[in-house]
């Protein structure tokens, strides 16, 4: 199979599932929405199209996965104290020389112990564990100089009390480096469903399908790389009706509901789209990293109140065969979770 028959079949299966997966998930399965290794939060939580052998960078683009990535670890850890909340990933990355490069990875995701309580409040001391999982394997290979694939194959489970359900997805992405330092990746993430579901309410089996569309430039003359990102686009509406009614839309004399304009509604969903970040090289050894997601600031943020929801920023710090990465996430106005990630090139030690 020649390398255009690779590139077409990619790109003829990304729009094969954009009819089957274009609908609102059941909400299920957080560990394969949610980022929690530190450079990929920083940047935007999106799928990076990056070059430098970063394992992190898999989980969300398989067609990162590179030889540059071979013997390597990753550890990541996610807490938030304040809602006592705790995630976990394990990455590992190893090269074959005839079938490719290919990255594993589990990742954990602890809501800490809910209590049992009646309808009025009561409790007697004893709970339970919610918790989600997920457990990816990773291929990638380089085509040419210019031109990378890769696909992920996971599974997903969830276990809430005594409800448990389980899910297989696959995603595929392909990523072009283009002249200037230019770089464009196209992903489709989360192909599957679920496959079993035991005392949970659920009606949509679907996962929660998205195709992104990332590039990146890193400038000639200053040691900064722009990341831009389009994601969701099976999806245009991201506007819904508010029952608090925070944006005052309705009318508090008559009660009728005031429309935006369609320009508003239009700009509003593009910005829903949108994600922009950058990072910033200090010497060859320490980065500066942010991002803004203005979805996230809309959905998360309250009108009235100023606040950095929708904003992540973070940096790394390499010492010889280890990597360093620390991220902050402003998710809502209550809690920002902080995001640890240390990276080992077990060849080097």
């Amino acid at each position: 199979m020649n390398k255009r028959t690779y590139v077409i079949g990619i790109v003829v299966l990304m729009v094969t599932v954009l009819h089957v997966n274009a609908q609102v998930s059941n909400g299920l399965y957080r560990a394969l929405t949610d980022a929690n290794s530190a450079r990929v939060v920083a940047l935007g939580g999106l799928p990076l199209p990056v070059h430098d052998g970063d394992l992190q960078t898999t989980v969300f683009n398989p067609s990162a996965i590179s030889p540059e990535m071979n013997n390597q670890l990753a550890l990541s850890y996610v807490g938030d104290f304040k809602l006592g909340t705790n995630f976990g990933s394990v990455q590992y990355s190893h090269t074959f020389e005839k079938t490719g490069s290919f990255a594993a990875s589990v990742q954990y995701y602890n809501y800490g112990n809910m209590q049992y309580a009646s309808e009025s409040g009561y409790t007697d001391g004893s709970g339970f564990n919610v918790s989600d999982y997920a457990v990816t394997l990773g291929w990638g290979r380089e085509l040419t100089d210019k031109w990378s694939i890769g696909a992920n194959l996971k599974y997903a489970g969830v276990q809430y009390e005594s409800g448990r359900a389980g899910a297989l997805g696959v995603d595929v992405s392909a990523t072009y480096w283009a002249y200037s330092n230019w770089a464009f990746t196209l992903a489709a993430r989360n192909i599957g469903r679920q496959v079993y579901c035991h005392e949970l309410n659920v009606n949509d089996k679907w996962l929660p399908f998205s195709l992104d569309f990332m590039a990146s430039k890193k400038l000639n003359h200053l040691p900064l790389t722009i990341i831009m990102g389009y994601k969701d686009i099976q999806h245009w509406n991201k506007l819904y009706s508010d029952p608090l009614d925070l944006a005052g839309y309705y009318d508090p004399i008559t009660g009728q509901y005031q429309e935006p304009s369609k320009i508003a509604q239009f700009f509003t969903n593009l910005g829903c789209h949108l994600v922009i970040g950058g990072e910033m090289a200090i010497g060859k050894n320490l980065f500066l990293r942010a991002s803004y997601n203005y979805e996230t600031h809309r959905d998360m943020g309250v009108p009235e109140a100023r606040s950095l929801v929708g904003f992540s920023a973070g940096f790394g710090i390499k010492i010889k065969a280890f990597q360093i990465d620390y991220a902050r996430s402003r998710n809502n106005i209550v809690g920002s979770p902080n995001f640890l990630t240390l990276r080992v090139d077990l060849s080097k030690l």
